[in-house]
């Protein structure tokens, strides 16, 4: 029988797999070089889903932001997830009478009609699925706030109490919208 014999063979290759891999790095890391561009992270925009604090009447709450058709048709319906200090703010171009409903909304709500200035002006409590409409009684409201039903009363935030435009405003901005769009700067 014959004999198996091995033979070491040496790398064909001029270069090593450690300079390829070396040269990768460096090729990657110099193509960077001049472009012009820095390396911050670019912010990425907030959506209808992310919530912000904003003081309503002297109290933190967690509101998300509805300001496009889509949002503001949906609102709070199918969620029964609401936390404790937990909203939703829809935000109008400008001022009218509002009307809302609570089609599909498992959770009992409060509403509140603000006015261009920020205060509340109205509040009215929404029942559970109901879909009779609530309408506001002043025609020139241009927000309306859910929040859990009873947060109101709870905090003792009544007619007259504000909510903070400026934060408002940073939202919008953190959505990626002009709040001077909705009369905001």
């Amino acid at each position: 029988m014959g004999e198996l014999t091995f033979e070491y063979v040496q790398n064909a290759n001029l270069v090593s797999p450690r300079a390829w891999a070396a040269a990768a790095v460096l090729a990657l890391a110099v193509s960077g070089c001049g472009s012009g561009t820095t390396s911050e992270p670019v912010p990425v925009q907030k959506t209808v889903w992310d919530h912000f604090t904003i003081d309503v009447g002297g109290h933190p709450a967690s509101l998300q932001i509805a300001v496009l058709p889509a949002e503001q048709q949906r609102g709070l319906m199918q969620r029964g997830d609401l936390g404790k200090d937990e909203g939703m703010l829809f935000v109008d171009d400008s001022p009218r009478k509002q009307n809302f409903w609570m089609h599909d909304t498992p959770e009992a709500l409060d509403i509140g009609f603000l006015g261009p200035d920020g205060m509340i002006a109205e509040i009215y409590p929404l029942l559970p699925y109901d879909e009779r409409t609530v309408s506001s009684h002043g025609d020139q409201l241009q927000y309306a706030l859910e929040m859990r039903q009873g947060w109101f009363a709870a905090n003792g935030v009544r007619p007259g109490a504000r909510v903070d435009l400026k934060a408002v405003a940073a939202a919008i901005k953190a959505r990626g919208l002009d709040p001077s769009k909705f009369g905001l700067e």
